[in-house]
């Protein structure tokens, strides 16, 4: 059957849909089209985007977890990861789909906490002492135990409640102008977890639509020139950013200081991975903190705390225009996984997708990038294999299983690097005695199927 390019974007449309069956529907059209030669799809690469976010949270793109994995298809991107704020609700459709597209699949989660023994240096999280972007990977479901799920809710509870707070004062600020959350930004979203990006665009489309004069309006209420606020409302996603700067970030009329109480303390968050045989998970921002010059120190504090992997968006530490930023950011980058290898750490990598332009996947070619090419390919082996052995056998890199076979992180982190090589996407599950083999037994098992 012949596919126009009007189909291909029409079912790409698709994948974005609200109704979860209509995404199922058009990947399993678009992957047959695919692997009939009918859509021309890039053969598969050695990259790795571990960091995307979906619109379960935001996609600065607006994809669905179902969109990515056709993404990893479409690109040859050989291993993919979802990563969404505060929630776990693209774990199974991402797995699944990934599965149905034949790329390598991980999912995780991203939030803030609090870190008291950081209390008074700033980490990565810009002008907030103590407060931590901390994450956690491997999960292999979206159901989780009760346990688990009280501390997911809070994480929703409270970013609902300072989204709306932080809408309430901006709105202060706007009148008579306004927004509402739960009839304009709550319906941007699939399942009810708003972010500031979310109220943004509802801020920045309705004010051109419904105001008479928009850039008079934002000028006289930033107190901008007007030229310059019309020229950047020729591009949608650079006005958008200037308002989120503007009235969300520090100084913003909808910045409140975070405190000790406004996040679940590391220690709490650490509990949802334990109850699930996911990996908690590190963040490196760009070593260029207080508390990140000290990461070495902070390192080993969260592995005392279960920490087991680590984090990094590489773009922002050496696509830099700046030659001299470049260079200290650059030699920070290398610094900072030399540390993760000493600590035998599974090193992840991505680009976020959660702004509009951010790279489908990072420049694995690109010289800077050569000396730590490998590390992050490694990361990905590991993450993928332990992802597949806990789905289907539940002798996952936190398993009581893996305890019990494995004395250090090394010789854990080597085996499930060799997992992660050696099985294709899809692998179903097989033998319910697997779980009761040592580990070379394993791989041979997993190697003869």
């Amino acid at each position: 059957m012949e596919m126009t390019e009007k189909d291909i974007q029409t079912m790409e449309r698709q994948l974005d849909d609200f109704n979860q069956k209509t995404r199922k529907n058009a990947l399993q059209a678009l992957v047959e089209a695919a692997e009939a030669d009918t859509i021309p799809v890039k053969p598969m690469q050695e990259v790795a985007n571990l960091h995307c976010h979906s619109f379960f949270s935001y996609n600065g793109y607006g994809y669905s977890p179902s969109h990515l994995a056709w993404l990893g298809k479409k690109q040859g991107i050989k291993f993919m990861g979802v990563v969404d704020f505060d929630v776990l609700d693209a774990v199974g459709e991402f797995l699944d789909a990934c599965e149905t597209a034949g790329v390598r699949g991980m999912a995780g989660i991203e939030t803030r906490v609090f870190i008291p023994e950081f209390d008074d240096a700033e980490i990565n999280s810009p002008g907030e002492p103590g407060i931590l972007y901390h994450m956690g990977t491997g999960f292999t479901t979206t159901a989780v135990p009760d346990k688990a799920r009280d501390t997911l809710s809070d994480l929703s509870q409270r970013a609902s409640e300072r989204n709306r707070d932080m809408l309430k004062r901006i709105n202060q600020f706007l009148a008579p102008f306004s927004v509402d959350y739960d009839s304009e930004v709550l319906p941007l979203t699939p399942a009810g977890n708003a972010t500031e990006r979310h109220m943004v665009q509802v801020l920045a489309q309705k004010s051109i639509q419904t105001i008479n004069d928009p850039a008079g309006f934002w000028a006289g209420k930033l107190d901008v020139g007007r030229e310059e606020i019309e020229k950047m409302m020729q591009d949608e996603n650079q006005f958008k950013n200037f308002l989120r700067a503007k009235l969300m970030k520090r100084g913003g009329v909808g910045y409140v200081q975070p405190t000790a109480a406004s996040f679940p303390t590391v220690d709490t968050l650490h509990t949802v991975m334990e109850s699930t045989n996911a990996l908690p998970c590190a963040a490196w921002l760009d070593g260029t903190s207080d508390g990140e010059q000290r990461y070495e120190e902070l390192l080993g504090l969260l592995i005392e705390k279960g920490a087991c992997a680590l984090n990094i968006v590489p773009d922002r530490n050496w696509n830099i225009a700046d030659l001299a930023v470049k260079k200290d950011k650059l030699q920070k980058l290398y610094d900072v996984v030399a540390l993760a290898r000493e600590f035998h750490l599974p090193v992840l990598v991505g680009t976020e997708m959660n702004k509009f332009g951010q790279k489908f996947v990072d420049d694995f070619n690109a010289p800077e990038l050569e000396p730590v090419k490998d590390t992050f390919l490694k990361g990905a082996e590991i993450l993928y294999g332990h992802t597949q052995l806990q789905r289907y056998w539940e002798i996952g890199y936190q398993s009581a299983w893996a305890l019990k076979h494995f004395s250090n992180r090394k010789e854990k982190s080597d085996f499930y690097q060799q997992a992660g090589q050696i099985i294709p996407p899809g692998h179903k599950k097989g033998s319910d005695e697997l779980k009761q083999y040592d580990p070379e037994a394993v791989l041979v098992y997993i190697n003869n199927k």
